[in-house]
């Protein structure tokens, strides 16, 4: 059998004697050959079959440990026996991985006579060695302190059984680093049982960095004065190394130092510190000189830059962010402050139709990309393949071959090494080239016409739609022969489509191609099944329902589809985003309105600062944000705002709450910007807007329907709330920013506030989540919790949750309330999630980041299901989520599901990975 080299690796096992010896695959071969004879018999040994199973969970497994300890390190047996169940439940062996969790626990029963910690041990040292080499003693009192001191407040979490496992794991001779890896790892194996030890794994990692910082900047370990000793030092030393803009040290750092509030260290996960500690803390020399909440101020100092009253706005901005009130995109987390404080999360770029403007795109995106944008390409103008070349008098080789060169372009600008670059192509389904455009992202064909790093998504006019629904036939033209349709929407693209199919019909136009749009659409939706690409977004809508549709065309979206901005060969587009945390402004009786406003308030400021401190890689996106000031706040949390209100997602109930919780984040977003113009002036290009018209986004669905033809729209226009005021103070003081709300996926930050995504469902009730961090188990703490009320959580709904893919339908003592409060992605009726979004979309200048979960995809039900999100009046759509079926039963009389990945991985994304390997990217280029 072949393993993965590991001499490289230098990895111990830590075993549960004390000991520490070499990591040998062979012997983790030798376990999962075992348990799979155990269960299959005798029978199946020797066969092909179950070499390449041991093979393949092997090599998986030491993949992962090389990945996760590049530079060696100590690994506990137990974590590798957790390795080896996943594996087998990732091949499908849910039988045989049951067997062997029923093993472990039963040799840990027999093993508990035999561990009796010698408690004077507590009294006894360590010898461990240090950064330098010398070795010291290190008491174990002040280890088991120190987890007492990570488990504080924290109920249902025991300190002594988390010391006694992890005496088991330390040696004399260790690295003294290596002590809180190992106090880590004995805390998170027990996560999936007890959701609050993912706190108790981030105060270990929490100690950890304040100790380094401690002995970084010679202050006393564990001070309870860490953050007023530590503050300012930590922005000099920033300002030293040239990390940080020399313009911080001009604040008042001492009020802002006392200004900290520390114990909001204790809101983190593991998953959200560990986030934050790995990719977004300042470091120098690969050592973190930042901690929590001193990130948090550098991040507020950094948006109040510009601010009459600094200090103040400063904490005011502090304390939306380190309460998880709210939180700014990623770029924002990471630049802001910086001496390049490129804040900005999106990017969108219309391409002309000459050589000069394709690689002056391409160039773009490079700058764009270095500092963290997320990319948007309109390619609809650059003409098809077979088109006349008037310079060369040849032919045109189509917009394919130079989306390859940005596919590549994307790999190769990585960030900084932060993340990889991330860009979506976006071409309108009247080229001649889409056919081929769908294929982009298929395994089979020619490489050179492949794009399998980059997104890709269809730009559909209404008429296509209207078309698929009556059956009709649809014409294909390249660019050049009928440039204005690329400027057109609604009625008056439909009028020169015509003209433009007569001329076709009349032999005036000879480069055309006729397609049944059954045909074409069908074909859409068959590579989005099969690639997860292109995806659907409606070009109509978005224009139609634009803010600015007088000064121009929006002609794409973002990389994520929730941006819908305008672009020409003159502007790009820039988007600045930012999330409301929903589930912060829930009370017993529904949303804290006062606590909401005051957020929003803040969070709108926050946005427009960006607009003016933002660093520019290139000039046209400069003049056009300054021009129109674009911003987009969004939301996350929305299914713990359920589960905080007792709502099943699946319900009309939440439906309403989509409805009415948008109104009220609408209604005071556009107050907050009305009041920001009364301050700072009105956006330059508000005169002929429809805010200047006091048409309000709810007001535009009854545009579109006017366009559209009533016979083609189902869209609900109720409204809760008195708009009058609000009409009122923005016909008074205009409005200060030309959009205001997009709703993003927030894949990394709300990881970091430790929040469900965005407007999504939960993707399962216990899972693991893979990132650039590392893997995590992720439970739902929100179905521990009721599951405890009903007394009904132990170690055995822990094995049967994890046999399930972290689904409680199957599980028979659950009652019929909580299944249908704790319905996980898969298990809902995708239609909800269109319901729910229309109600939201009525409310929004922009659009959302909208992922569709289908559990068994079929060609009538993604027909129904993107033409009601049409009829809807959905603006786009993101990613088709769906599952297959396993060949294994899990119990009698059901079949078992096991999510695999119908779509490549994003390239800028994280992996979430269930317990049997759901591959889940989700953008975090926006955020």
């Amino acid at each position: 059998m072949t393993f993965h080299n590991n001499a490289q690796l230098n990895i111990l096992v830590s075993k549960r004697n004390g000991d520490a010896v070499p990591f040998q695959p062979e012997k983790i071969s030798t376990a999962i050959t075992k348990a799979i004879l155990a269960v299959e018999g005798q029978s199946a040994s020797g066969s092909s079959r179950v070499h390449g199973v041991v093979s393949n969970i092997t090599n998986d497994i030491v993949s992962r440990f090389r990945r996760l300890m590049p530079d060696g390190g100590i690994i506990n047996i137990e974590d590798i026996q957790d390795q080896v169940e996943l594996g087998l439940m990732r091949q499908g062996l849910q039988q045989i991985a049951r067997a062997y969790v029923l093993y472990r626990e039963e040799r840990a029963r027999k093993r508990v006579p035999d561990i009796s910690v010698d408690k004077s041990k507590s009294e006894e040292t360590l010898t461990v060695k240090l950064e330098n080499g010398q070795l010291s003693e290190h008491p174990l009192s002040r280890i088991k302190q120190d987890i007492v001191d990570a488990c504080a407040g924290l109920s249902d979490v025991e300190p002594e059984h988390i010391f006694d496992l992890a005496i088991n794991n330390l040696y004399d001779g260790m690295n003294q680093h290596d002590i809180v890896s190992a106090l880590i790892m004995t805390a998170r194996s027990m996560i999936e049982v007890e959701p609050n030890y993912s706190f108790v794994c981030a105060q270990l990692l929490n100690q950890s960095l304040q100790n380094i910082i401690a002995e970084q900047f010679s202050i006393t370990p564990s001070n309870d004065n860490f953050y007023l000793e530590t503050f300012s030092k930590t922005i000099q030393f920033g300002v030293d190394k040239e990390l940080l803009n020399s313009e911080l040290l001009s604040y008042d750092l001492e009020q802002l130092a006392i200004a900290i509030k520390p114990e909001r260290d204790r809101q983190f996960t593991y998953l959200g510190l560990q986030t934050l500690f790995d990719r977004y803390f300042l470091h120098w020399q690969q050592r973190r000189f930042e901690a929590p909440q001193s990130f948090f101020m550098r991040v507020a100092m950094g948006l109040a830059l510009k601010e009459e009253r600094r200090e103040e706005r400063a904490i005011e901005f502090y304390n939306v962010l380190s309460s998880f009130n709210y939180m700014c995109s990623t770029p924002t987390l990471f630049n802001s402050g910086t001496c390049r404080s490129q804040l900005s999360s999106c990017y969108l770029t219309t391409v002309d139709d000459d050589l000069s403007s394709i690689y002056q795109a391409v160039a773009d995106n490079a700058q764009l990309s270095k500092w963290a944008g997320g990319l948007g390409n309109d390619w609809t103008p650059v003409r098809s393949l077979g088109a006349h070349i008037n310079g060369t008098n040849g032919q045109s080789q189509g917009v394919i071959p130079f989306l390859k060169v940005v596919n590549d372009s994307a790999v190769a600008v990585n960030q900084g090494g932060k993340r990889k670059g991330a860009v979506c192509a976006y071409l309108e389904s009247w080229h001649l080239d889409i056919e081929d455009f769908l294929e982009l992202r298929k395994n089979t064909g020619d490489e050179r016409r492949r794009t399998h790093d980059m997104n890709t998504a269809n730009w559909i006019p209404d008429l296509f739609i209207k078309r698929v629904i009556n059956d009709e036939i649809w014409t294909l033209f390249s660019p050049n022969d009928v440039p204005d349709l690329h400027e057109l929407y609604g009625r008056e693209f439909e009028k020169r489509y015509f003209v433009y199919e007569r001329k076709a019909d009349q032999g005036e136009i000879k480069l055309v191609k006729q397609i049944p749009a059954k045909q074409l659409w069908q074909k859409m939706l068959s590579m989005l099944f099969e690639t997860g690409h292109p995806w659907i977004t409606f070009k109509d809508a978005c224009n139609i329902r634009s803010p600015q549709q007088h000064t121009g065309v929006v002609h794409s979206s973002n990389l994520c589809t929730e941006i819908t901005l305008n672009t020409n060969e003159n502007e790009i587009a820039v988007c600045n985003l930012g999330s409301i945390n929903l589930s912060q402004h829930i009370k017993d009786d529904g949303i804290d309105q006062l606590k909401l406003q005051q957020t929003i308030r803040t969070a709108v400021r926050m946005l427009d600062n960006v607009i003016d401190i933002n660093f520019y890689p290139v000039e046209k996106a400069r003049n056009a944000n300054l021009k129109h000031r674009p911003v987009g706040l969004g939301i996350m949390g929305f299914q713990d705002a359920l589960y905080q209100l007792n709502i099943p997602y699946a319900s009309v109930d939440a439906v309403h709450f989509s409805d009415s919780s948008m109104e009220i984040i609408s209604y005071f977003a556009i107050e907050a910007s009305a009041l920001l113009a009364a301050e700072r002036g009105k956006y330059e290009s508000y005169e002929g807007s429809l805010w200047h018209k006091n048409i309000f986004p709810v007001d535009s669905l009854e545009k579109l329907q006017d366009e559209r033809g009533d016979s083609y729209c189902s869209f609900d226009m109720t409204a809760q709330l008195d708009w009058r005021p609000l009409r009122d103070l923005v016909r008074k003081n205009g409005m200060r920013n030309s959009n205001v709300m997009a709703i993003a996926p927030t894949a990394t930050i709300s990881n970091i506030v430790g929040v469900s995504q965005s407007i999504e469902p939960t993707y399962q009730n216990l899972f693991v989540k893979s990132n650039l961090s590392g893997e995590f188990v992720v439970a739902n703490h929100h179905l521990v919790k009721t599951l405890k009320k009903h007394k009904l959580w132990d170690s055995v709904m822990a094995n049967d949750l994890k046999y399930f893919d972290g689904s409680v339908q199957s599980i028979s003592r659950v009652p019929q309330e909580i299944k249908n409060l704790f319905l996980n992605a898969f298990e809902i009726d995708p239609r909800w999630l269109v319901e729910s979004a229309a109600r939201r979309q009525k409310w929004i200048d922009q659009a959302q980041s909208l992922n569709l979960y289908m559990s068994e995809p079929s060609g009538k039900k993604l027909d129904n299901l993107y033409k009601m999100a049409w009829s809807r009046g959905l603006k786009t759509t993101y990613y088709l989520r769906s599952l297959g079926a396993t060949h294994s039963e899990k119990s009698e009389g059901h079949k078992g599901t096991i999510a695999s990945s119908n779509y490549c991985a994003e390239s800028a994304s994280d992996e979430m990975v269930n317990v049997c390997n759901i591959n889940d990217p989700e953008c975090e280029a926006c955020q």
